[in-house]
C-alpha cells in the first residue's frame, strides 16, 4: 500500500525520486527571474520530513558549504521519509555576499511575513505558507556575523525538550541555551510545532573545513537517530552545555591580538587578548573575568571601545 501523496509548492513529489522545484522570489528590474532551488529526496517508505536550510543570511557561506556537502555525499537520500535541502535561501544576499535582502532588511527578522509587505516579508510569507507546514524537523545553518567566529554549536531554547534532545544527538562541541528571537525563522517554526535546531559555526564569507565537517557529521547523527538513513552515529564526549553567557567588551580602542583558542576553557585572570595602539605607546591586556568557556571570538584586527570581543559562558 503506497503512502499518501506529498505535495510541495503545488507539485506532487513522487516516491523514490529526486525532485527540484524553484521557489520564486521576484524579478529583477532587468526582468530576470530569481528563483531559490528546493531539492527534495523522497523515499519509498513513509517517515519524517526534514528540512536542511542554509544561507538565510547571504554571506554565511559555511552553512551553504554544509548543505552542499550533504548533497554531494548522498546523505540527503533517505531510506525512510523525505529530506528537503535549500542550500541558498537568501539568493539575493548570496550573489553579492551580503547579510541582508535587497530591501535592506534582515530576512531572519520578518517571519512569518506578509503577502503585501516588503520584498523580504513577501518571501518569508511564501516559505511560511508553502513549505513550513509540511516539514517536521528543521536544521538551520548559520555562522557568526562579520568577523565573529563561532565554535561549532547548536542553539536551542532550554524549554524546548525535543530540540534539546536532538541537539545532544547532533553532538556538537557546545550546546548553547538561546531564547527564540521574535520574527525569526526559528521562532515562527517553533510556534508551528516544528522541531528546530539552529547550528552556528565559523564566521561569514569563509568555507571552514572543520566547521563544515561538524555540520555534516551532526546532521548525519540526527538522520540516523530519526531512522532516515543507516549507519552508526559518531559520538565524542558529551557536548559542553552553556546555560548562560556574556560578551566581554573592549575597554580601549586599538589593534586586537588574540591569545586564546576558540572553544577553550580559561580560568579567571587568564589573558584572552591584548589591545594595543599602532605607535607602541600602550598595551592593555584583556583578562578572563571568571572561569569560563570561550565560544565566540571577534577576529577583527581593529576594535573600538565597547566592541564585543569574546563570548563567554558565565557558569562552569
Amino acid at each position: 500500500m503506497s503512502s499518501k501523496p506529498f505535495v510541495l509548492l503545488g507539485k506532487e513529489i513522487p516516491e523514490g525520486k529526486r525532485t527540484v522545484i524553484d521557489l520564486k522570489v521576484a524579478k529583477l528590474h532587468t526582468r530576470t527571474t530569481v528563483n531559490v532551488p528546493v531539492i527534495i529526496e523522497r523515499s519509498n517508505k513513509p517517515g519524517p520530513v526534514v528540512l536542511l536550510l542554509a544561507g538565510i543570511h547571504g554571506d554565511e557561506t559555511n552553512g551553504v558549504g554544509i548543505v552542499r556537502e550533504i548533497i554531494d555525499i548522498g546523505l540527503n537520500k533517505p531510506k525512510k521519509g523525505t529530506i528537503i535541502c535549500i542550500p541558498v535561501f537568501n539568493i539575493f544576499g548570496y550573489l553579492v555576499q551580503t547579510r541582508e535582502f535587497p530591501d535592506g532588511r534582515d530576512l531572519n527578522r520578518v517571519f512569518p511575513g506578509t503577502l503585501s509587505g516588503s520584498l523580504a516579508s513577501q518571501f518569508a510569507y511564501q516559505f511560511s505558507e508553502k513549505i513550513a507546514p509540511f516539514v517536521d524537523c528543521i536544521i538551520d545553518f548559520h555562522t557568526g556575523g562579520g568577523e565573529r567566529d563561532n565554535i561549532a554549536q547548536i542553539r536551542c531554547d532550554k524549554n524546548d525538550l525535543k530540540a534539546l534532545e536532538l541537539a545532544k544527538v547532533f553532538n556538537p562541541p557546545m550546546i548553547v541555551y538561546s531564547k527564540n528571537i521574535a520574527k525569526s525563522l526559528r521562532d515562527t517554526l517553533t510556534k508551528l510545532g516544528k522541531t528546530v535546531l539552529l547550528f552556528e559555526g565559523g564566521k561569514s564569507k569563509e568555507l571552514n573545513p572543520t566547521i563544515i565537517n561538524e555540520g555534516v557529521m551532526g546532521t548525519r547523527n540526527v538522520l540516523i537517530h530519526l531512522g532516515m538513513i543507516e549507519g552508526e552515529s559518531i559520538v565524542r564526549e558529551t557536548p559542553i552545555l552553556v546555560k548562560k553567557s556574556k560578551w566581554l567588551r573592549a575597554s580601549h580602542s586599538g589593534m586586537l591580538k588574540i591569545r586564546v583558542s576558540n572553544g577553550s576553557y580559561v580560568k579567571k585572570k587568564e589573558i584572552l587578548g591584548v589591545v594595543q595602539d599602532p605607535f607602541g605607546e600602550f598595551k592593555k591586556n584583556i583578562y578572563a573575568p571568571f572561569n569560563c568557556h570561550v565560544f565566540c571570538i571577534n577576529k577583527t584586527p581593529i576594535v573600538n571601545k565597547g566592541d564585543a570581543l569574546f563570548h563567554l559562558s558565565t557558569e562552569e
